[in-house]
């Protein structure tokens, strides 16, 4: 049986993921910060874990590691965002949202890699459009998923050797949490929980053309109709790309 390791299972994309594996016969390890509402089974095991607290997250990967060395693939899922203008957000929220879409994953991967390596396996990154695009009143989330990619676009060229694939895998707007956003002061929300989407896919659709992506091998996995043409327009015109993303998110034009 191979294994899976999630973070940010709990959510519902992290959820979804872990059902499809598991149809496919994968045991699944979720880490997240709250995992009271996930059921353990023999192939679903979710620990509780603060990701952005070094000594969790050590703590966590040596208890899965004892009993699992061999790890298949790694999803990077775990993610807040954070709307507002600039002129509103502070540098402690900016960071925040860094250490926990940046700095968490990296530290994550790091701990993993030779666990992948035994297994010649996969990670995926579960960055956004707004990682390879701008995104209005997102740029602490847009700057975090940018440096997200570039860090495991990187990391492809010295995982090859290895066996290993490193994919990237962009959503638009995935419905996680609609209704659901526990906005704080500064502006951090649940992932999927924006009232400005556009075109949101449901978790379930999302995860299924993530896993697609990964058993083709896809280095780059645009998720969904909006993430395909995002991908497609800003490659070829990303000034006409840029105006009608204001048009539609922003709400004016130039």
């Amino acid at each position: 049986m191979k294994t899976a390791i999630i973070s940010g299972g709990a959510g519902g994309l992290g959820r979804a993921l872990s059902a499809a594996l598991q149809e496919r016969h994968w045991r699944v390890i979720l880490l997240d910060l709250d995992v009271s509402a996930l059921e353990r089974t023999e192939t679903q095991i979710p620990i509780r874990c603060d990701l952005t607290d070094g000594e969790q997250l050590r703590d966590a990967v040596q208890h899965i590691l004892l009993q699992y060395p061999v790890i298949d693939l790694v999803i990077y899922n775990a993610g807040i965002t954070q709307i507002g203008g600039f002129d509103t957000i502070d540098e402690a929220s900016h960071r925040r949202v860094f250490e926990i879409n940046y700095f968490a994953a990296v530290a994550m991967a790091s701990q993993l890699l030779t666990a992948v390596r035994r297994a010649a396996g996969t990670h995926i990154a579960i960055s956004s459009v707004a990682g390879f695009t701008p995104l209005y009143h997102r740029t602490s989330y847009a700057a975090s998923k940018h440096a997200l990619e570039g860090f495991f676009k990187s990391l492809r060229s010295e995982e090859g050797p290895h066996g290993v694939d490193v994919l990237i895998a962009a959503p638009s707007f995935v419905a996680t949490n609609i209704g659901n956003d526990q906005r704080q002061s500064d502006g951090t929300a649940r992932p999927g929980s924006a009232t400005d989407g556009v075109d949101y896919m449901t978790p379930e659709a999302a995860a299924a053309e993530i896993l697609r992506g990964y058993e083709g091998r896809k280095p780059m996995i645009p998720v969904g109709r909006v993430a395909h043409l995002a991908w497609w327009i800003n490659s070829l015109a990303p000034r006409l790309y840029q105006h009608l993303m204001e048009r539609k998110i922003g709400g004016h034009t130039h």
